[in-house]
């Protein structure tokens, strides 16, 4: 179209211009929307696999599309590894700071404040746990995995009944007293690292 424009004269009017206008306006939309279809694909898949908790696929689609063979050789200028973790700490620790230390404080005394008569709503059926729900969910665990009380997934699996019984009095006393157990606050991330993904 453009050696024929060319050939023309470089038309800016006429029924030439206005079919070359036309036809790269239509070109440019079908690319946008390839390019948008393109990534709500592999998007889409990324959430099917977290959805289904394969990591394996998960993984799979991210190196396929995302994964960039730039290597991350320094950071800031540097290239020895415990420093370079002491500046992501470093980072991570002011971006998780407050910005003012005496609003935050008086925003906890408030809190705690409002927190002592607070009743919460009135609980209804909807949030009964019953022993049939607590064995389903101890039978749905993924296997493999252990938490911060050394216990898995197959510990709760393969023991007597009555565990279910019991934990779902416990439950329910939770939610009637507002009350959670110090150690079910705990918990723990295990990092992977990722070589081929390091990039900078």
């Amino acid at each position: 179209m453009d050696l024929f424009m060319e050939s023309a004269g470089k038309l800016r009017c006429g029924s030439i211009f206005v079919s070359r206008q036309s036809s790269r306006l239509t070109y440019r939309k079908k690319l946008r929307e390839c390019q948008r279809m393109d990534t709500q694909s592999y998007t889409n898949d990324l959430h099917e696999a977290l959805l289904h908790k394969d990591s394996t696929r998960f993984w799979q689609c991210w190196r396929s599309k995302l994964e960039i063979n730039n290597k991350c050789s320094q950071v800031e200028g540097s290239v020895d590894v415990d420093i370079i973790v002491s500046k992501f700490a470093s980072h991570f620790k002011e971006a998780f700071s407050c910005n003012n230390v005496n609003r935050a404080e008086s925003l906890k005394h408030e809190y705690l404040s409002v927190h002592i008569d607070y009743l919460g709503f009135s609980l209804s059926s909807d949030y009964d746990f019953d022993t049939e729900l607590v064995s389903n969910t101890i039978m749905n665990l993924k296997r493999g995995k252990a938490h911060v009380d050394g216990l898995s997934a197959e510990h709760l699996q393969n023991c007597h009944p009555s565990l279910s019984v019991v934990m779902t009095k416990l439950f329910q006393m939770m939610i009637l007293y507002s009350f959670v157990p110090e150690v079910f606050r705990y918990s723990y991330i295990v990092p992977i690292p990722k070589p081929k993904e390091c990039c900078s």
